[in-house]
């Protein structure tokens, strides 16, 4: 109501003329009779008026009431269409892709340093990710205790709940594998596995009967730690850690070492979802395993690093042959800098091992031994005594109750041979370009044939591998008869004729 006096004040200000003011288009006129109305009707209001309101007054304010009340009625039915509509519908799954993931860690390898700081990072970057769970599968026959507390230390403190998995058919957790899956918020085993055995032991070195008492008792207390924490059984937990114990799955599952089977990880999580678990604070936590599931994997680094100590012990081998080549044929530079690069790749990965410094000692004599049959031939002897050299220190390289953690016997026999053989081969075109005539140089003219280009009687010249050099001759040479160079001095040779 209050545009219509505006809108004709300025219809009024723009189609006014200087000599007819007074003269207004008619609709302007009504539209100011309006205007005096509407300011009669809130003076009225505000009782400076009269205080009675017309009937087209009454009727426009009642119109408005009731276009307010339709306004707010259909709002509020919009407001509600939706919770109807979904209380009609049926319920519907959630998205998976909308849920939290599963992270998968895959323990199938070793417990060393690389292993250890795979899975504490694939822990720390679920946690990161806030991820539902982290399924731990563990196939290992042990390893070094510092990898695996530090693994365990990881698990305990992780704010996503860890599950133990020893799978598939067949695997085993074995030694340090035992300690992590008693520490996991859920241990779980696949039909056809065993875990235990964790006697501790010294790798590399001879310990007295004392320091092996401490060790043992070390290991059992921890063990009976994690038991206790994880209200698993903790007398049977200490007779696989003092008495070497080892338990099928049926055995930890009926003895309360494990809280489940699962013959796969589909079964596992299904077993396992909306599940409540009590975490290492004693919190109560339900688990929700129907989102995506994500393998972590091992960084570039971490893969190549990772090797084994047959593959340390191979790369080794091949960075010593390398540089062998190198020296018996100086100047490739190639072999030289690539042979170093896998001798340091191959020390840096037997770092990891605890070394056994006797198969150390074997080496580095089949090494010099390989050598001396190069500067100097013996017919193979000193190259026989390297290939055996190598092959004892390779399988003595690694000093480890687990075979896995060794150098295999085939590898380091097959290493001490094909380097054997390599070396002989080596050594016998040196032994051939030693005995080799020389073509070139002063030592490479003497004897060689060529052609008298002028008379020789005391000098002339004479053609030689197509070139030409001033010579003597001792007796008259015709031109055009072949010679044969006796000596050479400086840049002057010394001929004889030779019968055609």
């Amino acid at each position: 109501m209050r545009a219509w006096p505006q809108f004709g004040m300025l219809a009024t200000i723009a189609y006014e003329r200087p000599r007819r003011r007074r003269q207004l288009w008619p609709p302007i006129r009504k539209m100011r009779k309006r205007s005096n109305s509407s300011r009669s009707l809130r003076s009225a209001v505000r009782g400076q008026g009269p205080g009675a309101r017309s009937r087209t007054d009454n009727y426009l304010w009642l119109l408005g009431v009731v276009a307010g009340i339709l306004l707010v009625t259909v709002g509020a039915l919009g407001a509600l269409a939706p919770s109807a509509r979904l209380a009609s519908e049926p319920s519907r799954a959630p998205d998976p892709s909308s849920l939290d993931p599963v992270v998968i860690i895959d323990l199938h390898d070793t417990v060393n340093t690389i292993s250890a700081e795979y899975v504490v990072r694939g822990i720390h970057s679920a946690a990161q990710r806030h991820a539902a769970a982290v399924v731990l599968e563990l196939g290992t026959p042990g390893g070094l205790g510092t990898a695996m507390r530090n693994i365990i230390q990881a698990i305990l403190s992780s704010p996503v709940p860890v599950i133990g998995y020893v799978a598939p058919s067949g695997a085993r957790s074995a030694s340090a594998g035992f300690y992590i899956l008693l520490s996991c918020d859920v241990a779980a085993m696949a039909p056809g596995t065993n875990t235990g055995a964790a006697h501790p032991v010294v790798l590399g070195a001879t310990v007295g009967k004392i320091e092996a008492e401490k060790m043992q008792n070390d290991a059992a207390a921890y063990i009976r730690s994690l038991a206790s924490r994880r209200h698993r059984n903790v007398e049977l937990a200490q007779k696989g850690v003092l008495q070497s114990l080892s338990f099928t799955d049926q055995e930890a599952l009926k003895d309360n070492l494990i809280n489940l089977m699962a013959p796969d990880l589909p079964h596992l999580l299904a077993q396992l979802n909306r599940t409540t678990i009590t975490r290492i604070n004693g919190q109560q936590q339900t688990l929700q395993l129907t989102g995506p599931q994500e393998a972590f994997s091992m960084s570039l680094r971490e893969r190549v690093l990772d090797t084994s100590a047959s593959l340390a012990f191979i790369l080794l081998a091949i960075g010593a042959l390398l540089i062998y080549i190198e020296f018996t044929h100086p100047g490739a530079f190639a072999p030289g800098v690539i042979g170093l690069i896998l001798i340091v790749f191959s020390l840096f990965a037997l770092s990891l091992l605890p070394i056994n410094w006797s198969g150390a000692g074997l080496i580095i004599v089949a090494f010099v031994l390989f050598v001396l049959e190069a500067r100097f031939p013996t017919h193979g002897i000193l190259a026989v005594g390297g290939v055996i050299a190598l092959a004892l220190g390779g399988v003595l390289l690694v000093n480890s109750p687990i075979p896995a953690m060794r150098v295999d016997l085939s590898a380091a026999l097959g290493v001490a041979i094909g380097f054997g053989v390599v070396s002989l081969f080596l050594v016998h075109l040196v032994v051939q370009a030693q005995r080799r005539r020389v073509v070139t140089g002063a030592q490479g003219l003497r004897g060689e044939l060529g052609l008298a280009l002028t008379a020789l009687a005391l000098q002339g010249t004479v053609l030689v591998h197509g070139e030409r050099w001033t010579a003597s001759a001792r007796t008259p040479v015709a031109p055009g008869q072949p010679i044969r160079v006796l000596a050479v001095h400086g840049l002057k040779l010394e001929v004889e004729a030779v019968a055609e």
